[in-house]
């Protein structure tokens, strides 16, 4: 009677000791990653850089070097480089130009003259050599045996003809006096007494010269910026200001009459002079560095070539309305092919 209950607990212990077993002899199924190869999304993925586009320019009638980087905004050496052109930057009609750096090109620094006045040259200098300090002669070492400790070492008598002296000195020569010479008496005249001077003429009385007042040369405003004294090429007022980044306003405006004097702002080298660039109408260039150009646009006459050398304030132009709705100096400066503000240059007025 007491073995009844617990057979009762004891086939359920059984029964679900079996159950685990039957459960524990099927292993579980194997998992299988059926997912894509590339989880990033197409936009995340790294795409290689695309292909820079080498634009070229095919030289024409009236181009120069210096006109197509100044169009393009780019430094004039830098053109040069991408086509392997040499100094005096020569080049010619049909001629095909590269416009931007060809893909892994160095590049070039940018010098920063700009910004202070740096010399043309650099004058290597050589410091005197010292100047040679005689030395003394050297100490020759005798070869002759020094005589040892127990040596005697008195000097030798001197031999008999040496040290003898003669037996009869020679008398000493008297000298001869000369007998006295009586000088004769010169006889004096009686000094006659100092004429008169005669008396100067009275001297009229004149009017002091007037001393010629020398006129102040009209000085000229002038600022030296980058190494460059700048002046202004124009007499008037701006009526047009820089923007940058604004392609239509890269300098300044600068009113006037048709006629009236364009001066250079700064001594250089004319290296443009022509009207083959839009919007600039009859367009003079000069080179006043490396590192500056300056740019006359609108004019209604040139009056200088390419190759001319100009100074400050020399007139170049004449005032005009080409490509402009009105007469007016259009006026730029580039700093290694870049626009600057102009009015950063000029000297105040």
């Amino acid at each position: 009677m007491a073995q009844g209950p617990a057979r009762k607990f004891r086939l359920p212990l059984i029964a679900a000791i079996l159950a685990l077993g039957a459960c524990a002899s099927n292993p579980p199924a194997p998992v299988e990653d059926r997912s894509s190869g590339d989880a990033r999304p197409p936009d995340a993925a790294e795409a290689p850089p695309p292909a820079r586009v080498d634009e070229r320019h095919v030289v024409e009638r009236g181009d120069t070097l210096y006109a197509i980087a100044f169009k393009r905004g780019v430094d004039f050496r830098d053109l040069a480089a991408w086509n392997g052109i040499m100094p005096p930057y020569r080049i010619f009609v049909g001629q095909q130009l590269r416009l931007n750096a060809p893909n892994g090109a160095p590049a070039r620094p940018v010098s920063s003259a700009g910004t202070a006045a740096a010399p043309d040259r650099v004058v290597a200098v050589t410091a005197p050599a010292p100047a040679a300090v005689p030395q003394n002669p050297p100490v020759e070492k005798s070869t002759k045996p020094q005589p040892s400790m127990f040596e005697d070492v008195s000097p030798a008598p001197a031999t008999a003809a040496a040290t003898a002296e003669p037996a009869v000195k020679p008398a000493a020569a008297k000298p001869v006096q000369a007998p006295p010479v009586a000088a004769k008496p010169v006889a004096t005249e009686p000094e006659a007494a100092p004429a008169a001077a005669p008396a100067p003429p009275p001297i009229a009385a004149s009017k002091p010269a007037e001393k010629p007042v020398d006129k102040p040369a009209e000085r000229v405003a002038e600022l030296n910026a980058g190494g460059v004294n700048w002046r202004w090429p124009g007499d008037g007022k701006v009526v047009g200001t820089f923007v940058a980044g604004d392609q239509i306003r890269q300098g300044i405006d600068i009113a006037g009459k048709a006629g009236d004097a364009v001066r250079a702002a700064a001594e250089g080298e004319v290296v443009y002079s022509g009207n083959g660039l839009l919007g600039y109408g009859e367009l003079i260039i000069i080179k006043h560095n490396a590192n500056f150009l300056s740019a006359y646009g609108h004019n209604r006459q040139r009056l200088v070539k390419e190759g001319d050398r100009v100074k400050a304030g020399q007139q170049i132009a004449e005032l005009g309305s080409s490509a402009s709705a009105r007469e007016e100096l259009h006026f730029e400066i580039r700093k290694n092919g870049k626009p600057v503000n102009p009015l950063d240059y000029l000297p105040v007025r």
